[in-house]
């Protein structure tokens, strides 16, 4: 009798422990990991409340180079899809990408699949340009492949939802689109002139209609650092264009930017914009639509001016 019991007490632990098993993997397949905070933001448009999602980038904080905890990297390792923006832009972050993918993780590199564009570096391309999002109809894109993957490998959600949320979103985009049209339509063409911290607004320029002058760190990247021989040119461009602004990214220090208006010798404005990085909430850019409205008034307020 005694050894019966003692049959049924271990047939019973075993099924409640394969259960328990059974919820975690699960639960574990069920979260989503998004790198940067704007692709978060996007994300979390998409999933609603049909999955969890994390996102490992803080407010204000800078792509090219933040970092993840020991934590945040095994949940990387855990996830059941890890979004990322791709294109070298996570320099700090995708080795653990990487290691994530090569623990049979799905990943997504969501700047893949949005008809990326090149840096041109003496009349030739060079390195694909990360910064899709600051052109709303390549978000598009980015939602396409979001709701695609998300459905496909996430367990737990329910499809149509997925569907209708992404549907919803793409109508503010498409929204958001029209606004930006409209408003940059005010600007002359001659006006519409951009140098920023570093190259980050090629997709923005090329969608309505700006040229980029240049970038006080001629690169793609913040890690890069401007010779004094590039901020002489810079400054002789800017000079010859008559810029009226210079604008800076709000996660940065303006300091390179002020340093350029110094050398150019001109009396320009210093204008801040949330480029790389949502805000905390009610900060200006708490999300990726508040964001580009913000930035938008901003650069036709710039541009406008004088």
């Amino acid at each position: 009798m005694i050894r019966r019991a003692a049959k049924l007490f271990a047939f019973a632990t075993a099924v409640l422990l394969a259960v328990g098993a059974c919820s975690g993997a699960g639960h574990e397949r069920s979260a989503i990991v998004v790198t940067t905070n704007i692709l978060g933001d996007i994300t979390r448009a998409v999933v609603g409340d049909q999955a969890e999602v994390t996102v490992l980038m803080k407010p204000n904080a800078d792509p090219h180079s933040f970092g993840v905890s020991a934590r945040q990297a095994a949940d990387l390792e855990r996830a059941g899809l890890v979004v990322y923006n791709g294109l070298g832009l996570e320099e700090g972050v995708l080795r653990h990408v990487r290691a994530a993918e090569g623990a049979g993780v799905p990943v997504l590199a969501v700047g893949d699949g949005v008809h990326p564009l090149r840096y041109t570096v003496d009349g030739a391309e060079g390195q694909p340009d990360p910064h899709f999002w600051t052109d709303p109809r390549r978000v598009r894109d980015a939602v396409d492949a979001i709701s695609k993957h998300v459905v496909d490998h996430v367990d737990g959600v329910a499809p149509e939802v997925i569907r209708r949320n992404a549907d919803r979103y793409r109508a503010e985009l498409d929204g958001l689109d029209a606004s930006m049209r409209e408003r940059f339509g005010r600007i002359p063409p001659q006006r519409r002139k951009l140098v920023t911290n570093h190259h980050v607004f090629g997709y923005f320029a090329k969608r309505f209609g700006f040229e980029v002058i240049g970038a006080v760190i001629p690169s793609g990247t913040t890690l890069a650092s401007p010779s004094a021989s590039d901020l002489k040119s810079l400054a002789d461009a800017v000079r010859a264009a008559g810029v009226p602004a210079i604008f800076a990214d709000s996660s940065q220090p303006d300091r390179l930017a002020r340093v350029l208006a110094d050398q150019a010798g001109l009396r320009i404005a210093v204008i801040p914009l949330f480029s790389e990085s949502l805000s905390e909430p009610g900060r200006g850019a708490g999300t990726y639509l508040e964001m580009m409205r913000a930035n938008t008034e901003a650069i036709a307020g710039g541009l406008s001016a004088g």
